[in-house]
């Protein structure tokens, strides 16, 4: 299992201006249609349906992760199309979408997830070490710190997507 160890801002507003002045180089846009299989405690089962907007390409992947805060185990792998079809209609849930945007901010790499369903924008970096993540001293722009902070986790977003379906 490898340790994903990552840090989560709110982040305000999509950073257009850095990216107008080539502060942010954009890298990658995608969007991801992202359905949870199963969740107990820090455990979570989810599959991904990832749609490269550049090249218009089409991924799937099974993924676990165990833990909270801003390292956590994960294990993901491709799958094929039939097998995440197959999940998906069989769980009958709202997949939870977002634009994903890979950039490169001086000599950190970071992604913008924009949701579609909900006013959320999230910006991530991940790490190599703890040490690196808690010394990483973010700019303002990044917005407010919500790395540890559980009512923005992808899962709890789904959970509460999945009981405005039943409403």
């Amino acid at each position: 299992m490898t340790l994903e160890i990552e840090r989560k801002f709110l982040l305000p507003e999509y950073p257009e201006a850095l990216i107008q002045e080539n502060v942010i180089q954009i890298k990658k846009e995608q969007l991801i249609e992202q359905t949870y299989l199963a969740m107990a405690g820090d455990q979570e089962l989810r599959v991904r349906k990832i749609k490269d907007l550049t090249h218009d390409q089409l991924e799937f992947t099974h993924t676990f992760k165990k833990g909270h805060g801003i390292a956590r185990e994960e294990v993901e792998y491709s799958i094929s199309e039939g097998l995440y079809e197959q999940m998906v209609t069989k769980h009958q849930a709202i997949p939870l979408i977002k634009k994903r945007t890979t950039a490169v901010w001086g000599d950190t790499v970071i992604e913008i997830d924009d949701y579609k369903q909900i006013r959320l924008m999230v910006l991530e970096v991940e790490f190599d070490s703890v040490e690196e993540a808690e010394s990483f001293i973010p700019p303002e722009w990044f917005g407010k710190d919500i790395s540890t902070e559980k009512q923005y986790s992808n899962k709890k977003v789904w959970k509460e997507l999945q009981e405005s379906k039943e409403d």
